[in-house]
């Protein structure tokens, strides 16, 4: 984050720690350069060229994960965009801390250059992303009669979604979309392994918002990043219809 008190970047903490043959999958780099707003869904044409440049190839079956020191935070983010551009076999690691805890196999140092590979251009899935226009619209119409009953969930935190806490990018300010619940994503890992709950511990934190399966879900943040932790949480409990989940790119930003 932005306002790391060690000053950390993920591409120093891939080199310190990573499961063997690992690439580095950057967030920062792989987006829309052309929008203003940090963590943008690419073009397909920026994804195509970012997956060749990794050396991955189509049919690969991919792993991701995250770093030992925060457990689960972007990689479901990662996994959430391959899926969005409809590379077939994508698995999110749960999670890296505890692959280091047991002792399995880690390298350090600068990774290997990877041979480029030829990526096809996808397509983009359209039905599993929320734009800011469909999102204004939403918000607008909140509370209004006949208005879709739209559950909003924040990944944010209680401060930042109340609007006590600052915003890590300055010149933010805190706050919460009308009608959206708060669900920290830090309340769906286990404290100490920072490692998805279990399916069943998940529905009872989902129940416990008071969150109906029946109705659609929309999941947002600060950027759209730990988003995909609610989405990710939502897919393993099998809580509400996976055509009916989808992510606000962009998030509060």
């Amino acid at each position: 984050m932005p306002n790391d008190p060690e000053k950390r970047t993920g591409l120093e903490t891939f080199k310190k720690k990573r499961i063997p043959s690992a690439r580095f999958f950057d967030i920062d780099e792989i987006k829309d350069s052309g929008s203003e707003y940090p963590h943008m869904l690419p073009t397909c044409e920026a994804f195509a060229d970012a997956m060749s440049r990794l050396g991955i190839k189509r049919d690969d079956e991919l792993v991701v994960y995250d770093t030992e020191e925060l457990g689960i935070f972007s990689a479901p983010r990662v996994a959430w965009t391959m899926r969005v551009y409809g590379h077939p076999k994508v698995h999110l690691l749960n999670n890296f801390r505890l692959w280091v805890k047991e002792g399995l196999p880690v390298e350090t140092g600068p990774p290997e250059v990877p041979n480029i590979s030829k990526y096809p251009i996808p397509s983009y899935n359209t039905d599993m992303v929320v734009k800011y226009a469909e999102m204004k619209t939403i918000g607008y119409d909140h509370g209004k009669e006949g208005a879709e009953e739209i559950q909003i969930l924040d990944a944010r935190s209680k401060g930042r979604f109340d609007g006590t806490d600052p915003e890590p990018r300055p010149g933010l300010s805190s706050g919460h979309m009308p009608g959206s619940i708060n669900v920290p994503f830090q309340e769906l890992l286990d404290p100490e392994t920072k490692a998805l709950l279990p399916a069943e511990e998940l529905r009872k934190v989902f129940e416990s918002k008071n969150l109906d399966p029946k109705k659609p879900f929309i999941t947002s943040c600060g950027t759209g990043v730990t988003a995909a932790v609610i989405e990710a949480a939502l897919r393993d409990a099998e809580f509400g219809s996976e055509n009916d989940r989808r992510l606000y790119d962009g998030s509060w930003t």
